[in-house]
């Protein structure tokens, strides 16, 4: 922008622009004018220009009926369209003629405690003929199945809008994940810069405008250089406020946005939004370097076809993620076969090495078991795989861990950029320092951006004698010159498919790393007992596990034959119930894995407050009951010699143990006190819950022993299991008492001098 010899140029952060009032801008645009009626249709506020088109004065008509400014026949018409058609969205009333012989279409809607209508000048005197809308959709539709992807569909989509609109460049572009927005389709005049495949940054299009776009999904701007019209008075007078604007076609816009548009060398300009999944995808954005009208039919046609385009697009996107999802699985289902061929579970891990980097789409991959590293492809060094994995483990990042730019977040990951810049990490034991890892080499690519995309400072004009204390106005970037920007440090991102299967993948492994397990626990000396667990365990599979697993090869089934289906509501509830399926599934292995793992690992006692153990274990288990009223009477608690580890794992199941059964008490009372003994300490979890039947109490701590419904009180039947092995390894006792229907009581013991392994 141009800048005289007496100004001062100030720097400012375009992020302002967020706290721009764009919903109540108190103006509208000039092409037309705007009322605001009581119900009783008394004109309650006019825009300034109303004498402009009418030759009647803001003032005259104040507080009147709304005849006087249309004419009492045009008012009793728009008065019957008003009582039976007006919802928060404009709707078509028809034109009218004002007494000066000017013809307006008119459009209403209800919003913000008013009626506003608003007129648009035309020169015609009769309805808008819609006829416009057929052909465009019509036409369109026909070639939907022709189109070889989602760019050749909004190609199309632009040619079509700017033959309809006359506009000099339609163009439609996507955002992607950090709101950038890339150009995928143009369709321009001769002379018209393009922006094929460039990349506005998002910055360009500041949150509440994102979220303005979401709510009304259509925008025009006549003319860029337009002189606001102010209404009047300026607050609501059913609100006190200022009016919210945001479904008025006549809705003033920013004055940032109207000089972006300006340094564009844009001066009318159309937008429609591109709704998919109920989020805002991307954009049909209609460019024009003169002043530009577009009349409300021609505009209803292009919202329609923008609304057809969004459903095409979900379509095409859900049938290409299927088609993914369904090669991935292939993949894991074959890799899993292999892994069961063999007794030794890592040396079957290695054997199925290719299908593994095929099923990642990696460069490396590598398992960690302990201080043992099994490595496939280009991976990075051995020292370098110890360090990667104890960060993770120290930062316990959940079931999976991925990242596309590793140096983001692990700083020694700088010198790994060549070939680890994007790593997905899957621990395979709760205990064990087991990790599966994937790599993927940095891609090195370039983005050609529409302007210099980290140029956040704007310049501003303000004169010499004005500062200090002159009022600032913003200014947005003034060039769109092709930036080109080469990204380094980062690999292809992680697919969101590949990551809801790793996690299935994951569960598969714990399942078969289980049943090594129980293989190795048949040879163990507790031989019997053992057996009696093995026992349950097929019980379980043949129950509380095949029941999820039925439920996921059923609706896969059912997803399979609708994969032809439009309804993309169906496919997602398959999806939903599949997830669902997966995760009790998962549940089930997970919590087995553990109770088998909690028998053979080493105890490493030390002092432990009791006191702080249980405050952690309380924190963690009210994350899974917020909202509930639950009281809690923890009586000072002394300190013992144990597995920390090990006791806040028992805890954490008595805890979740006493708020799940609970669940109908209000307020619900949980209780944890000490007795302290010279030869042990007893610890007892109370709660005024549902309670139990003595008569059944010795299959309480039993593995998947349940004394209540899955359906009442929903677990996998491990975690008491886990508390008595856990105490038994401490050389502790452990029971409970109960009155059923008024709670129940679990107590254990840990002797004061017990073994360490």
């Amino acid at each position: 922008m141009p800048m005289s010899q007496d100004s001062i140029p100030l720097v400012i952060d375009l992020s302002t622009c967020d706290r721009e009032p764009i919903r109540t801008p108190g103006s509208i645009q000039p092409h037309g004018f705007l009322l605001t009626l009581s119900e009783g249709l008394e004109v309650l506020q006019a825009s300034a220009n109303l004498g402009d088109w009418t030759g009647i004065g803001v003032h005259d008509v104040l507080g009147g009926p709304l005849g006087a400014v249309v004419g009492d026949e045009a008012a009793a018409r728009l008065a019957s369209e008003i009582a039976s058609s007006l919802g928060p969205r404009p709707f078509y009333l028809g034109v009218v003629t004002t007494a000066n012989g000017r013809h307006f279409d008119v459009l209403g809607h209800r919003w913000d405690g008013l009626i506003i209508l608003e007129f648009e000048a035309v020169e015609r005197s009769q309805a808008a003929d819609f006829r416009h809308l057929y052909p465009l959709l019509g036409d369109f539709l026909l070639k939907v199945n022709d189109a070889a992807g989602i760019e050749s569909l909004a190609e199309q989509a632009c040619r079509r809008v700017r033959s309809v609109t006359g506009f000099g460049r339609v163009l439609v572009y996507q955002f992607d994940t950090d709101g950038h927005g890339k150009v995928i389709a143009e369709s321009k005049e001769d002379g018209y810069h393009s922006y094929m495949d460039q990349h506005f940054p998002a910055s360009d299009i500041p949150a509440q405008a994102r979220d303005l776009y979401a709510l009304s999904r259509i925008r025009l701007i006549q003319d860029a250089n337009y002189t606001p019209a102010p209404l009047v008075p300026a607050a609501n007078p059913v609100t006190g406020r200022a009016n919210d604007l945001s479904f008025a076609a006549l809705r003033s816009v920013s004055p940032v946005h109207l000089q972006y548009m300006r340094n564009m060398n844009t001066l009318a300009s159309m937008s429609m939004s591109l709704i998919v999944k109920g989020k805002l995808w991307g954009l049909i954005s209609c460019h024009n370097e003169g002043a530009h009208a577009v009349e409300f039919e021609k505009r209803t046609a292009c919202e329609q076809l923008a609304q057809v385009l969004a459903l095409c697009i979900e379509s095409r996107e859900d049938a290409a993620e299927l088609q993914f999802r369904l090669e991935v699985r292939r993949i894991m289902v074959s890799m899993l076969a292999g892994l069961t061929q063999g007794s030794n579970f890592i040396d079957n891990l290695s054997s199925v090495f290719p299908e593994l980097l095929r099923f990642a789409r990696a460069s490396g991959v590598a398992v960690v078991v302990d201080d043992h590293i099994l490595a496939y492809g280009d991976t990075p060094e051995d020292k370098d795989i110890r360090d990667l994995v104890e960060w993770l483990t120290v930062h316990d990042h959940g079931d999976v861990f991925h990242t596309d730019q590793l140096s983001a977040v692990y700083p020694p990951g700088e010198k790994l950029v060549r070939n680890a810049s994007g790593l997905l990490a899957m621990p395979i034991s709760r205990i064990h320092k087991h990790y599966l890892l994937w790599f993927r080499p940095e891609y090195v690519h370039t983005i050609e951006w529409a302007g210099n995309p980290h140029a956040k400072a704007v310049i501003l004009n303000i004169k010499a004698e004005d500062v200090p204390g002159a009022p600032t106005q913003l200014s947005p970037r003034t060039s769109f010159v092709a930036w080109r920007e080469t990204i380094h440090g980062a690999s292809v991102p992680w697919h969101a498919g590949e990551l809801e299967l790793a996690l299935e993948f994951r569960t598969a492994l714990l399942g078969i790393a289980l049943e090594r397990a129980e293989q190795m626990a048949a040879l163990a000396e507790e031989l019997g007992r053992a057996n009696k667990e093995l026992e349950a365990f097929s019980y379980s599979v043949s129950h509380d596990l095949r029941a999820p697993l039925r439920h996921i090869v059923g609706f896969a089934d059912l997803l399979l034959e609708s994969a032809d289906s439009e309804d993309a509501v169906q496919r997602q509830r398959f999806l939903k119930n599949i997830k669902e399926a997966a995760r009790l599934a998962g549940k089930l292995v997970d919590d087995l894995l553990a109770f088998s793992q909690m028998g053979r690992a080493a105890l490493r006692p030390a002092i432990v407050d009791m006191g702080d153990l249980v405050a952690s274990c309380r924190e963690q288990v009210m994350r899974e009951a917020r909202g509930r009223n639950i009281e809690w009477d923890i009586a000072p608690l002394p300190t013992i010699r144990a597995d920390p580890t090990f006791v806040h794992l028992a805890m954490v199941n008595l805890l979740a143990n006493a708020v799940k059964f609970t669940g109908q008490r209000d307020p619900a009372i949980i209780r944890v006190s000490a007795e302290d003994l010279p030869e042990e300490t007893i610890f007892h979890v109370s709660d005024n819950g549902a309670g139990f039947n003595m008569e059944y109490v010795h299959k309480l701590f039993g593995v998947f022993q349940r004394l209540h419904r899955m359906e009442d009180f929903q677990g996998t039947g491990i975690g008491l299991a886990n508390v008595r092995r856990i105490v038994e390894r401490h050389h502790g006792r452990v029971w409970a008492d109960s009155v059923q229907g008024e709670g129940a009581t679990f107590s254990f013991t840990i002797p004061k001098k017990n073994s360490d392994n």
